[in-house]
């Protein structure tokens, strides 16, 4: 027989394992490049720029176009970077707590 008060109190550790790992988020970082490393980005757990790096040979107005394109794919790759680590770090934190159905994919559950 199905033991109601059982599946509840799961869930209600999972959600505090999610908040718990949720919180830790903004400790995560990753960081992307483009330009061979002439743009750096680093962004965080909550998916905010936190710094951009610029190399100073990029910085003449006539490589202002090219810049921003650098900016814009160093970017896309930080944010790239950031939605793995967060995915691996809400699966660790519910791992054994929310049960894999075949043909479900709860992986972007969290992201």
């Amino acid at each position: 027989m199905f033991d109601f008060m059982s599946m509840m109190g799961k869930v209600k550790e999972a959600q505090a394992k999610i908040k718990e790992a949720q919180a830790k988020l903004v400790l995560l970082s990753a960081e992307g490049e483009s330009g061979a490393g002439l743009v750096k980005v680093l962004v965080n757990g909550e998916r905010k720029v936190i710094r951009i790096d610029l190399d100073e040979s990029l910085l003449t107005p006539q490589d202002k176009e090219m810049v921003s394109d650098l900016i814009v794919a160093a970017t896309n790759k930080a944010m790239e970077a950031i939605d793995l680590k967060i995915k691996a770090e809400m699966k660790a934190a519910t791992e054994g707590m929310i049960p894999s159905i075949p043909g479900m994919d709860l992986g972007n559950l969290f992201g």
